[in-house]
């Protein structure tokens, strides 16, 4: 049993009560985030802003440029969705979810694209490119950028970029020697899942937003 739990956890042997809490605090506040975008919750938004801020803490302290840059990100975005999904759009109610339109196709490409490029100029200015985990961390920065985004704006595709993100990011983190971290990316994937079929619901009541 020692051996197993030593397997999951003995990384944390070197890090300080006080990390290991915020770890922790913000796994549950992350959880509950994702938890939140599943039920369509504007509560997504504050619980992120608390996850993401402890994690871009914690992140600058343990070195790791490209996770700190997409926390920062969110935390940006998490503000920018708070707007959106409260702003009115008419009437009758506030941004809707929907499906992306052919713009919005071509900004992801552009915003994935974008993010790949910056990810590696940081990497190589600090000299963080001497691991394969730096190339994963390009490629995983790129795609829950454009799925922030793309939450941020209410539309569907987001969760399929979450999705794919959460399953790269689970066997990551969990080599990095995170594993609260990669628990939490695999319950993500798991909530995203169940989040897409529950937005796919609301969204097939609606007529399609183009």
């Amino acid at each position: 049993m020692s051996q197993i739990f030593d397997f999951f956890f003995g990384q944390y042997a070197t890090y300080s009560t006080l990390h290991i809490t915020l770890e922790i605090i913000a796994v549950i506040f992350g959880l509950l985030s994702v938890f939140f975008a599943r039920s369509n919750d504007i509560r997504v938004y504050p619980t992120g802003i608390i996850s993401t801020a402890i994690y871009v803490y914690l992140l600058l302290k343990w070195a790791l440029l490209g996770d700190m840059m997409i926390n920062a990100y969110y935390f940006v975005m998490s503000i920018y969705g708070w707007y959106v999904w409260t702003r009115k759009v008419d009437e009758t109610g506030v941004t809707p979810i929907s499906k992306t339109n052919t713009i919005e196709k071509i900004v992801q490409v552009i915003i994935f694209m974008g993010t790949l490029i910056f990810v590696y100029v940081v990497y190589i200015t600090f000299d963080k490119w001497n691991d394969w985990t730096a190339y994963v961390d390009t490629i995983t920065t790129a795609i829950f950028f454009v799925g922030m985004w793309l939450m941020a704006r209410r539309k569907i595709e987001n969760w399929i970029f979450w999705i794919i993100g959460d399953i790269i990011s689970v066997p990551l983190y969990f080599y990095k020697g995170f594993t609260f971290t990669s628990f939490q990316y695999l319950l993500f994937t798991v909530i995203a899942i169940f989040g897409y079929l529950e937005w796919k619901k609301i969204l097939d009541k609606k007529p399609v937003t183009v």
